[in-house]
C-alpha cells in the first residue's frame, strides 16, 4: 500500500527526472480493444485485461461495464490518485478520499436521431475529503490535483483526435466462394 511517505518520495522524484530529463515524461502508450459476441470487448494494455460492454437494454451482453461508466471511473480515479499524491506532496494528512462523477445524458445522439450531438449535457464531480487539516491547505490540494489532472483536462480542454482504418478482407471466405 502507498503510503503518504511514499507517495510524496516518488513524487519527489518523478518530479525532478522529468525537470531534468523531460524526454523521460514523453511517450507514446496503445490500449487495445477487441470485439466479441457482438458487443463485449476485450480491453488489454500491458498485463492488464478486463471487460467493457453495454447493457441489454442497448443490445449488448452486460458482461462488464460500458464506455461512459469507464469515462467517469477514468475521471473519478485519476482525480482521487491525484489528490492522495498531492497531499502526500504538500504534506496534508488525509483520512479518507472519494470522488463520485456525475453525467447528464442524452442517449438520442448515440442513435442518430437529429439534433442530438452525442455525449454528455453536463459533467459534475463531488470531491469528499476526510482530513484533520485546515481547510486553505484541503482546498490547495484539491486546486493543484485538479490543474495538473490530465484526465481532468482531456475533458476541459479536448486533444486532438485522429483516426486511421484499416479494412481487411476475409481471404477465406472471398476464395470460398
Amino acid at each position: 500500500m502507498a503510503d503518504p511517505k511514499t507517495l510524496k518520495e516518488t513524487f519527489e522524484r518523478v518530479k525532478k527526472l522529468l525537470t531534468i530529463k523531460p524526454e523521460k515524461g514523453q511517450y507514446t502508450t496503445t490500449t487495445s480493444v477487441r470485439v466479441r459476441d457482438g458487443t463485449t470487448c476485450d480491453v488489454e494494455h500491458k498485463y492488464w485485461k478486463f471487460t467493457a460492454d453495454v447493457g441489454k437494454t442497448e443490445g449488448g451482453n452486460d458482461t462488464g461495464p460500458g464506455p461512459s461508466v469507464l469515462q467517469r471511473g477514468a475521471l473519478g480515479s485519476c482525480l482521487a490518485i491525484g489528490y492522495a499524491k498531492w497531499a502526500a506532496y504538500l504534506d496534508v494528512p488525509v483520512n479518507n478520499i472519494e470522488v463520485e462523477v456525475e453525467a447528464d445524458v442524452d442517449a438520442r445522439g448515440t442513435y442518430g436521431i437529429d439534433g442530438v450531438k452525442p455525449g454528455y449535457k453536463g459533467l459534475r464531480y463531488r470531491v469528499h475529503i476526510d482530513s484533520p487539516a485546515p481547510d486553505e491547505k484541503i482546498r490547495e490540494v484539491i486546486e493543484n490535483a485538479d490543474k495538473h489532472s490530465p484526465v481532468l483536462m482531456d475533458f476541459t480542454e479536448p486533444v486532438p483526435v485522429e483516426r486511421e482504418v484499416k479494412i481487411v478482407k476475409n481471404e477465406k471466405a472471398r476464395s470460398e466462394k
